[in-house]
Formats: C-alpha cells, structure tokens, sequence
C-alpha cells in the first residue's frame, strides 16, 4: 500500500482516539479502511483526491457481495457491513475536517438489522459440545516447545474463562486488566461496555479457579509493558478459537460458525435453560433492554 493512504490511516486512527472510540472500534475501523484502499489501488486509484462518490458505492456494492473470508459460503453480516459503511462515513467526515477539498457526498446506506432474525440464525453450542471442546486444549499446539504450547493453552483456557463463563463481548474481554479482577469479592468488574456502561459480574466457582490459575500461575510471571490479562493482540483471539474448532473430532462442533460472540450466545441459552431470570441474564450481559435478552428464549 502507498505511503499516503499508510499515513491516512495512521492519522484516521488517532483522530477516532481522541474523539473517544474505545481501542477495539479505532482497530476494527483501520482494519476496514486498509481493505478499502487496497481496493482502490486495484482499481487505480492511487490518491485520494481521486475518490468519487461512485467509486464509494461500486465498493459497498462488492462487500454486499463478496463471500466472508472467515466463513466458507456465507457473505458479510449485516453488523460487518454496517461497520464497513460506517468506517467510510467517518472517513469523509475526517478528510473534510482536515482541509481536503470535493470531499465526496454520499448517499448514506442504512441497513436495518432485525436483532430477532439474527438471533434466531444462531446455533449455540450445548454445554456438552462447551466440554468437548474445553477438552481439547490440553492436546493443542503439540508441535511447539512446552513454553510456547503452555502460553497459546493458557489463552485458549482464558477466551473460555471470559467469553463462555463470564459472557462478555469481544472488547470487553480483551480491555480487561488485572486490577478488574478481584478474587476477594469474586467478582469480574468490566469498565466502559457498550453504550460505556459499567457492569460487575460474579464468578462461578470454574470461572474462579480458572482466572486465579491464569493470573497466579501465569500471567503474574510475565514482564510486559501493558496490564491487561491478554497478552497478545485482539486479532488473534478468533483465530485462537478457529484452531481450537478445527482441532476437534466432533463434526457437528467443527461444522457451527464458531466465534467469540457464539461463547457469549452459548452462555445465556444456558443460563436460560438452567432456570435463571431474563431480569438477571440481561444484567448479566449488559443489555440495554430487556427485549434483547428476551430473544434469547427463542433458541430453548
């Protein structure tokens, strides 16, 4: 990629830093705009003072239609590409901002998500197919020396902790530190979720005995310049769970479009099946209405 839309980015992403975007959205949102140039530079388009509302709306129109590289014979969702348009919103906005003359005007494209139908879309895992593939990790990564295999288990054993066990979304997983866990109290305090609500959520005795031996055993033994309980990047967790998945014998396990947020969608169907209120799953997942949660009740 030429060095003009390199700095771009560099600079898109600090102007999302200082308007308040938490780190995952400023990542995601760089991540998005470095496809988006590339597909510009195979167009031709070598500077930006190039760009033209057309070629916005050529570009929207091939991500409504190229398939999803993470999962075979499915096309984008409707939250990628509704992150997608809005990353290149933000992008006319940050260039007008900075001076640039004939920015482009768009005509907005809204996609309205109906949160019953993607809801209902999903096929969570069964608590069995959770144990399954928890199961598996102790046989991972048998290539690599004992060092190396012990720190990408122990990251397996901590998305499961996190993402199942305590329910949290992607970035609320990843942003938390050290000091959110206290095992005092038992409890896991997640700082700024969505809509930057604060939430604070009780450990289950697995959840327990899983952190105090990934912070004791492990992470305390680490010298890194961050605090966070991950130690490698956001990116990576995904692809961490991917190889869990593929590593696995079950064939139905192997054959669901598993990700973080399906552990987060496994958990309250659960919850839900073990006899807990919608009341308190909402609180639990940091729902802001209790609708969202009561969706839930179409996977039993």
């Amino acid at each position: 990629m030429n060095t003009s839309y390199i700095a771009i980015i560099d600079e898109y992403g600090t102007w999302l830093d200082t308007l308040g975007y938490v780190p995952f959205h400023v990542y995601s949102s760089k991540f998005h705009l470095r496809e988006f140039f590339g597909w510009l530079e195979n167009k031709g388009i070598q500077s930006i003072d190039q760009l033209t509302g057309k070629h916005i709306a050529n570009y929207q129109n091939y991500l409504e239609t190229r398939p999803n590289k993470r999962s075979k014979g499915h096309f984008l969702c409707e939250m990628s590409l509704a992150h997608n348009f809005m990353t290149i919103e933000k992008l006319l906005q940050f260039l007008y901002q900075y001076g640039m003359k004939n920015v482009p005007v768009i005509v907005k494209r809204q996609l309205k998500i109906n949160r019953e139908e993607q809801i209902l879309k999903i096929e969570p895992l069964t608590q069995q197919e959770i144990k399954t593939l928890y199961g598996c990790i102790p046989e991972t990564y048998p290539s690599l020396t004992f060092e190396k295999r012990q720190t990408k288990q122990y990251g397996l054993k901590l998305i499961f902790a996190l993402y199942y066990g305590c329910g949290l979304r992607r970035s609320e997983g990843w942003k938390l530190t050290l000091q959110d866990i206290d095992f005092d109290r038992k409890t896991v305090f997640v700082r700024q979720g969505k809509n930057y609500k604060d939430r604070i959520i009780p450990m289950s005795a697995g959840v327990y005995k899983e952190l105090q031996d990934y912070v004791y055993n492990y992470r305390h033994r680490l010298r890194l310049e961050h605090n966070r309980l991950f130690v490698n990047a956001p990116n990576t967790l995904n692809d961490k769970l991917k190889y869990l998945q593929n590593y696995c014998d079950d064939e139905k396990i192997r054959a669901k479009r598993l990700s973080l947020h399906l552990l987060r969608h496994s958990i309250a169907t659960h919850l839900l099946q073990n006899g807990m209120s919608i009341e308190n799953i909402s609180l639990f997942l940091g729902h802001n209405s209790l609708d969202t949660t009561q969706l839930y009740t179409h996977l039993i």
